[in-house]
């Protein structure tokens, strides 16, 4: 098809956007690169899913330079978990070189032919671990969001050597390996403030016993204010390490059910920081003492954005619930016990949708 035919036929029901984006591989990306000039139908969302932008001061950035010897950063670092469930931590020790070298792979990844990108789709894949993908739920949307995403679930060096691209395989290896000492010490600080005083081998399963990187990259949007990169969501994770690049585009829900302005404010990227922000198995973990709290991306009509969570994780095969060491001053447990791997199936089975994926959890 040629690119005018396609940019003209993009928009109207005689070009098949299910093949073309999903199907052969091209995502949003292709839509993107055929300079579209107005928003095809199936991204348009409905106006609940747009947010309300605030004008507020945005989320704590810690500085991490003295940990070791200022037991005041800890402190900070627990407080915000508390209050806000997102925080930036800068001097945190992973080098910008290893930071600088995953964006850079993940720019080369998604500037891959279709053809060789479609190779790790759902339906070509040779491995569960691996799956790139467009959107977040097709089949579950009533509206596709503006996003293309590489996810890899970490199992061991030797599968992601066999079978992560090529592209991007050791730059994102290399980033999960650097970030592990950073996870450690939040953490402890983390579980410190709960009572925990060690993190044993079954702490450290239902902690961070699973691991998973995804490269996410939302292209340029023709009409972004009627679409959404990433919709409302909290993630089901224990803790996400974020890493954005300069241009932007990540919205925390602040001030939910407090009596004070309800909306959304702007992360902004801070050069060298990463975003940390606690997931729902850390909020029911410590039975609602840290937060997990909804965020979304917007698109941008200007520029290409790519950004690369690292989602820290109960193993699939744990059993998760509140901690003992909690409910044992007398708590009461807000959350049932459940098996980990039922929680994620839940959230994935769905579209995006704030942060009712907890009810699950419910007691």
């Amino acid at each position: 098809m040629a690119p005018t035919m396609a940019v003209s036929s993009a928009t109207n029901s005689s070009f098949d956007l299910n093949d073309f984006v999903i199907n052969k591989g091209n995502g949003v990306k292709g839509l993107s690169d055929l300079g579209l000039k107005s928003l095809p139908r199936q991204y348009i969302q409905p106006q609940e899913a747009l947010i309300n932008i605030i004008p507020q001061d945005s989320i704590p950035v810690i500085d991490m330079s003295n940990f070791d010897s200022d037991p005041e950063i800890a402190e900070s670092i627990c407080d915000a978990a508390e209050k806000f469930g997102f925080f930036q931590l800068v001097n945190h020790d992973v080098p910008v070189e290893v930071l600088d070298g995953v964006k850079d792979a993940t720019h080369r990844f998604f500037g891959l032919p279709a053809e060789e990108k479609r190779k790790f789709s759902k339906e070509h894949s040779s491995t569960n671990n691996v799956r790139f993908g467009t959107s977040f739920s097709p089949d579950a949307e009533k509206a596709l969001e503006w996003k293309d995403y590489l996810s890899l679930f970490y199992v061991s060096e030797d599968e992601a050597s066999a079978l992560w691209p090529s592209a991007c395989k050791d730059e994102c290896l290399e980033y999960m390996k650097r970030s592990e000492v950073l996870c450690r010490k939040l953490m402890t600080a983390l579980m410190e403030r709960l009572n925990v005083k060690e993190i044993d081998e079954t702490k450290e399963s239902l902690l961070m016993g699973s691991k998973r990187i995804n490269l996410n990259y939302y292209p340029k949007c023709p009409n972004p204010q009627l679409t959404i990169g990433v919709g409302r969501h909290s993630d089901v994770s224990s803790l996400t390490f974020l890493l954005q690049d300069a241009i932007g585009g990540l919205y925390v829900r602040v001030n939910e059910g407090k009596g004070e302005e309800d909306g959304w404010v702007h992360v902004p990227p801070v050069e060298g920081s990463l975003v940390i922000n606690v997931g729902d198995a850390l909020q029911i973990l410590s039975n609602g003492r840290y937060k997990s709290v909804e965020h979304c991306v917007i698109a941008s009509g200007s520029k290409n954005r790519i950004s690369i969570p690292i989602f820290v994780n109960p193993k699939p095969s744990d059993v998760i619930g509140p901690l003992p060491e909690i409910l044992a001053t007398g708590e009461k447990p807000k959350y049932k016990n459940f098996l980990y791997s039922d929680y994620v199936k839940h959230f994935f089975r769905k579209a995006h949708d704030g942060k009712k994926t907890v009810a699950f959890a419910e007691i």
